[in-house]
């Protein structure tokens, strides 16, 4: 027997006190792996055992005999008043992950992009200093949860090393002849999305990281293909486009949500076509967004997938802090500027897919006006702040949704958003860059009394982190049996030392 992946861990939930994190291992060979857990002595002496259980999620992976896929789900018993320490061992080889105290908000790491768009950059440029930073500072202060916000893995090498190259190359009428995908075809399909994983999350840095931090992660296109769902409807149902996405589906299911079926999903939002989930956890709410498995160049998420997000954002109550995991950020600048400009970035053509995919884009606009308007009436409801998790964009950016007519008991309504991508992906060329500050200052005007502006870093002098970077989301730490529930916003930028740094106050009435 030989593990050839794993473990990654998978965050499936907080019930009554009870954390439940699954393990994924992928072996070859006909003996199964031995996977046990204990909690370390001296975390807490009333701690309750661990329960732990194995369960199969297939066999075989596509036809591959040699290959079994398992995962292994670990209840713990929270603390009341403290983290836990889990250890766990997979034949003999340990690995540890933390576990936060009872109704208390959990420690994240935030990423997104980890990977290249053009994969020939892997030869010359280090992937793994900024995972490194995540590891130093895992040691320090555990991350209970390591939140991922798309492109886990890039598809883009496919169009070259598979048959897909011929296909991509021939004329439109070819493609779109509606020609079924051969057996042959397929299979070299499923063999690329297969190695892809177990190439890209077996690197040493990655792979240390997915097996101490249990993971949260929704896809984006490269996961997929990269501007999955902007295309015209001709290619999306196409047959190579349909093959192509109902292969990138099972692996994603399998490799980032450790589940068959979508069924089987955990903290899946019931009622929905797409992979959308949520959970709680203490004081702080989690809302997971799937914006690709129904994309069109006209829609984002469908109405019954809206409808079961915003069912369960309206449900949650006694709710101090809501994040919400969107790929593409809500907040950013007009790129359509940026895209008459496209012809003097020689190389830069990938980013007329991020112009087709942004918020901004004129079909997808009235999609994010009501998700803001959803988000700040929540928070005008309830008293929870709310904060929008993105990246995808290849920078570090806040930005701010701010309201002059909806208020908290006289506090004005201000949604915080804070992007970071990429964790491997190389930021934009310096041109980029400096188009984005200089019209990075303009305030957008939406109805409502609604503005949305992208903030200074506090203490620079710009708005965007040109370089790879993580997000970490550290909650006040109890002092004097205490915490004023401020959320501390670091990112940790490649080849700095310190972290930017905004914090994040309670929403609380004015007096």
């Amino acid at each position: 027997m030989a593990v050839v992946l794993g473990p990654i861990l998978k965050f499936c939930g907080c019930e009554n006190g009870r954390w439940t994190v699954s393990a994924l291992l992928v072996w070859t060979g006909e003996i199964q792996p031995v996977v046990t857990a204990t909690i370390l002595p001296g975390a807490a002496s009333d701690a309750q055992p661990v329960a732990i259980a194995a369960q199969r999620l297939r066999s075989r992976l596509h036809k591959r005999a040699v290959h079994v896929a398992e995962s292994w789900r670990i209840t713990v018993d929270q603390h009341p008043a403290r983290e836990l320490q889990v250890q766990y061992t997979v034949n003999d080889e340990f690995y540890t992950f933390a576990v936060p105290a009872r109704d208390s908000a959990p420690t994240c790491a935030y990423t997104s992009c980890n990977g290249y768009s053009d994969f020939k950059k892997m030869k010359d440029i280090p992937q793994d200093p900024v995972w490194n930073k995540m590891r130093d500072n895992h040691a320090l202060r555990p991350y209970h949860l390591l939140l991922m916000g798309g492109d886990q893995v890039y598809s883009d090498a496919m169009w070259t090393t598979t048959g897909l190259h011929d296909w991509a190359a021939a004329p439109n009428d070819k493609k779109l002849a509606n020609k079924p995908v051969s057996k042959t075809l397929r299979t070299e399909i499923d063999d690329f999305f297969f190695a892809n994983y177990l190439k890209v999350w077996s690197y040493p840095h990655v792979a240390r990281m997915l097996a101490t931090i249990p993971t949260v992660m929704m896809w984006d296109d490269h996961d997929i293909i990269d501007g999955w769902g902007s295309y015209p409807p001709k290619f999306q149902q196409s047959p190579v486009f349909e093959a192509i996405y109902e292969v990138a589906r099972d692996y994603f299911l399998l490799f980032q949500q450790h589940c068959a079926t979508a069924d089987e999903l955990p903290l899946r939002l019931p009622a929905q076509p797409g992979f959308s989930k949520a959970a709680r956890f203490g004081p702080y709410g989690l809302l997971v967004l799937d914006l690709r498995s129904e994309r069109t160049p006209d829609l984002v998420m469908g109405e019954q997938s809206w409808e079961a997000a915003y069912n369960w954002l309206d449900a949650q109550q006694d709710c101090k802090h809501m994040l919400i995991m969107s790929s593409i950020p809500v907040v950013h600048p007009d790129f359509s500027t940026l895209e008459m400009l496209l012809c003097a970035l020689p190389g830069q053509q990938e980013l007329e897919d991020d112009l087709k995919d942004h918020w901004l884009s004129r079909p997808h606009q009235w999609e994010r006006l009501r998700l803001i308007h959803r988000l700040q009436e929540w928070s005008q409801r309830t008293g929870g702040r709310v904060t929008i998790l993105s990246g995808d964009v290849h920078v570090g950016a806040i930005g701010a949704i701010e309201s002059s007519q909806k208020h908290y008991h006289g506090q004005p309504i201000t949604i915080h958003q804070l992007t970071s991508s990429g964790v491997v992906h190389p930021p934009p060329p310096a041109m980029a860059l400096f188009y984005l500050e200089h019209v990075g200052n303009k305030v957008e005007e939406l109805e409502g009394g609604i503005t949305t502006a992208m903030y200074k870093f506090p203490g620079t002098s710009h708005r965007y982190i040109g370089a790879r970077n993580y997000l970490s989301l550290e909650p006040d730490r109890v002092e004097d049996g205490r915490s004023r529930d401020r959320l501390w916003a670091n990112w940790h930028v490649e080849n700095e030392e310190r972290p930017y740094r905004q914090a994040i106050l309670p929403l609380t009435p004015q007096v």
